[in-house]
């Protein structure tokens, strides 16, 4: 019995090779020392990632030099040369250019994004000889002792051996619990700890982690999903790779068997058909332009994961913001105190409980720095017990007694099932309305652990935290409702005090506000995600769900956050943007990374995704019209037996001038329209009326060749200039609306157009035009102008059409859905 063959493996994805090393058991506190270090490098156990960031200068090389197109063209240039038609051979220049200009362009790319990515690379506290240093992630090796706190992303499996914290496996099970974690338990690669610190001994790294087992099956699995430009033209080039071989094949058979020419004269004819269907400047362009989009991001210190996100971003519509690190900045700062209870507890009764609560905390979010250097009293008592504070119970405590505990978190939660809330709850609301952060310390008669705070509480004071808003917070807002994108406000805060900072950094609707505790269904939740700008006291989940609701509803979401709260609603979002002054796991969990951490950066980012995918979409249509003339064409030809009127290098004429240098040049200009539309239906809808007005021209001229029986030179030369035309036509059509740039551009096409179609004729293979063919090219030259009005009328009103008939299905699907 036969096997079938199995996939090979890439070599980055192979087992490393390593030598046993027996398991150390470190102090916690001493951890292992430089010899064992090395050691256990030498031997192979190194954290190394299973999937280097980028491809090497190697893969950069034969990426761009083997291609099945490429390959296509040289078979073709070889049946050009055994027919010595060196003239023919142009084609091969274009062919080589486009490689060049490819490897060159990633290369700088690639040198770029490592200066980046060494930046960003995550770097982990690590305990040696002693001493708690921090290193880069990859260095790291098996048994090394590594402390995490709140944000840190674990890099390998692990055991914990000192301390406690609660983690959260989502990114790696699916499963959003928070887990408390304690010695002896086992941390997943690729979680991440949401609360407290611990030290853990590091038991498989590299290729035996369980992340980097995930990665290697999803790897042999399959390629992520492209985006949807990038499927289109993928799917585009490869029916066209499909179809021109058979096509080559039954062109050659018309022009050597049906029509009698030479061999020499059937191998131009096809290999001109051949070249003259093949877009192949298109997908290089695209990417070009992808990675020049990079570059100029990277220059602007903002750092891309995934280069499909660009396109995502430019047709971003709904903008999903944290309040905190996003509108404001992040340090946060303790206003005052707010006492509630004079008559039993005074300032310094207050002063005294929050320097032994922050004492005893050992979180290092913005809000417990905040604290710590507010409350810098001398600590009274130790705890015997903490519990850290949680986005999803928003709220956390210390117990110093077993009838001494102290909560401190969101008002409404702690207040819950307080029966004199009423009381206190027009004193926050009249300091949520300011703009504070309002939180509660409150006096529990019960335990930490019970699930909901549902004993006895006295409320002792309020605590009035507050963050600056940006300094161009408002311009950042402004530009984004002038580019016609819905800004959203998700927050932990509470809905009034979100409210009130979104109206100050100007963001539309911002009274608009709902408390996320009161949406308990998916169904409330999805309705609010339509209604409401302003979402508080959401839980991580809830954020998750937010994003997922906004998408059902056909919006395109991008969404920026730094915190660990953030990270489930970053991985969900179409397109997510961190700050590098957050989290670690929000970081590698997003596409984009603000290495400045400088929200106003958002509108170049935007500006910059736009520009690239609209340019991409302009050019493209040059290209299109070329593909769309000469495959309709072919065809023709061999239903009605024709000589195919193009030879390869009066095609290389056309394509240089008419789409090659002019798109490239409009691939690099600042467009910041807004997208919309299926990115191939839009260039097909482009390129129709130069497509159809080239065939209209073309047929006509071949009428006039078989009813006065022109020389098949003339005709060739007669096609070239109106294809020429035509081109230079559908150039001003894409360039519009001028600038100086564009100007130049055109008018120096014309020139050379001019001066290579009568004055270096020989080259491009082309024959001076006697009295009657001249006279030919001169009517239908003439027409080309009327003809392509013409067709750019209809096919604006069929795309009208279609418009209007896809609006009314979608409006019909919303009613059957919102019936539902």
């Amino acid at each position: 019995m036969h096997h079938l063959p199995q996939k090979r493996k890439k070599k980055q994805d192979m087992p490393r090779p390593r030598r046993s090393v027996e398991v150390a058991h470190p102090d916690p506190e001493v951890g292992l020392t430089h010899a064992q270090v090395v050691k256990r490098a030498q031997a192979g156990w190194l954290n190394t990632p299973v999937d280097p960031p980028g491809k090497s200068v190697k893969q950069i090389i034969l990426s761009h030099v083997f291609t099945y197109f490429n390959l296509l063209f040289f078979l073709l240039a070889i049946c050009v040369i055994l027919v010595r038609k060196w003239l023919n051979l142009t084609f091969m220049g274009v062919v080589l250019c486009n490689t060049a200009i490819g490897i060159i362009q990633d290369l700088r790319a690639k040198k770029k994004l490592d200066q980046l990515n060494i930046l960003a690379s995550p770097r982990v506290p690590v305990v040696r000889d002693g001493q708690l240093r921090s290193i880069d992630a990859a260095k790291l090796v098996r048994d090394d002792i590594i402390q995490l706190t709140a944000g840190k992303q674990i890099c390998a499996d692990a055991v914990v051996v000192a301390g406690e914290c609660c983690v959260n496996e989502a990114l790696v099970t699916g499963e959003a619990d928070e887990i408390v974690k304690k010695p002896g338990d086992t941390l997943l690669s690729g979680s991440f700890v949401i609360n407290g610190t611990c030290r853990a001994q590091l038991t498989a790294v590299g290729d035996d982690s369980f992340a980097a087992k995930l990665t290697i099956e999803a790897k042999t699995a399959g390629s992520q999903p492209k985006s949807e430009m990038m499927r289109s033209l993928t799917n585009l080039i490869k029916w066209i790779g499909f179809a021109v071989i058979p096509l080559g094949i039954i062109m050659f058979i018309k022009e050597y068997v049906w029509l009698k020419g030479e061999i020499a004269e059937a191998v131009v004819s096809t290999v001109g058909s051949i070249v003259g269907m093949i877009p192949e400047g298109l997908y290089l362009l695209t990417s070009l332009a992808l990675v020049a989009s990079v570059i100029r991001l990277a220059n602007r210190k903002t750092l891309v994961h995934d280069m499909d996100c660009i396109e995502t971003l430019a047709r971003v519509d709904t903008l999903c913001v944290d309040k905190t690190g996003t509108i404001t900045e992040n340090k946060m700062i303790v206003e005052d105190v707010a006492l509630l209870n004079e008559d039993r507890f005074v300032i310094s009764d207050i002063r005294m409980i929050m320097a032994d609560y922050v004492y005893a905390m050992q979180d290092d979010n913005d809000t417990m720095v905040a604290l710590k250097r507010y409350f810098t009293g001398k600590q009274y008592q130790r705890a015997i017990k903490t519990l850290p504070f949680s986005s999803a119970r928003k709220y956390g405590g210390v117990s110093f007694h077993t009838d001494e505990t102290y909560l401190l978190g969101a008002p409404e939660v702690l207040l819950a099932s307080c029966p004199d809330r009423q009381r206190y709850e027009p004193i926050i609301r009249r300091y949520s309305e300011k703009g504070c952060r309002v939180l509660l310390l409150a006096l529990y008669d019960g335990s930490l652990d019970d699930p909901t705070p549902s004993a006895p509480l006295m409320p002792l004071a309020l605590i009035l935290l507050s963050n600056k808003v940006r300094p161009k917070a408002a311009a950042t807002f402004d530009y984004f409702e002038s580019q016609g994108v819905t800004v959203k406000v998700i927050s932990g805060d509470n809905p009034m005090t979100a409210s009130e900072v979104a109206k100050r950094a100007h963001i539309r609707n911002a009274e608009r506000w709902v408390d996320a505790r009161t949406l308990t269904t998916d169904a409330a939740i999805s309705a609010a995600a339509e209604k409401y700008t302003v979402f508080g006291r959401v839980t991580p989940q809830q954020k998750k769900k937010l994003i997922l609701a906004m998408k059902n509803h056909g919006h395109t979401v991008a969404m920026t956050g730094d915190g660990v709260n953030d990270v489930l609603a970053l991985r969900e979002a179409d397109c997510s943007i961190a700050m590098a002054s957050g989290s670690d796991v929000a970081c590698q969990a997003s596409h984009i990374v603000l290495m400045n951490s400088d929200f106003s950066a958002m509108p170049s980012v935007v500006a910059e995704g736009r520009r690239v995918i609209n340019n991409i979409e302009r050019s493209a249509s040059l290209y299109i019209v070329k593909n769309l003339f000469c495959f309709a064409l072919a065809i023709i030809t061999l239903f009605f037996t024709l000589p195919y009127p193009y030879t390869p290098a009066q095609l290389s004429l056309i394509s240089m001038l008419t789409i090659g240098i002019p798109s490239f040049v409009l691939a690099l200009e600042p467009n910041e329209n807004k997208i919309s539309g299926k990115f191939l239906r839009n260039v097909v809808f482009r390129s129709l009326p130069a497509a159809m007005t080239d065939l209209v021209l073309v047929i006509g001229v071949m009428l006039f060749y078989v009813a006065f029986r022109l020389d098949e030179t003339m005709l060739r030369t007669i096609c070239t200039g109106i294809m020429g035309v035509v081109g230079l036509m559908m150039v001003f059509q894409t360039s519009r609306p001028f600038n100086g740039l564009r100007t130049a551009m055109f008018t120096l096409l014309t020139v050379a157009f001019c001066v290579c179609y009568f004055f270096l004729s020989e080259m491009f293979t082309l024959s001076p035009l006697d009295g009657q063919s001249f006279l030919i090219f001169v009517v239908f030259t003439m027409l080309a102008f009327s003809v392509m009005w013409l067709f750019g009328r209809l096919n604006h009103f069929c795309k009208e059409k279609y418009l209007q008939r896809q609006k009314n299905k979608r409006h019909v699907r919303h009613r059957r859905k919102s019936v539902r």
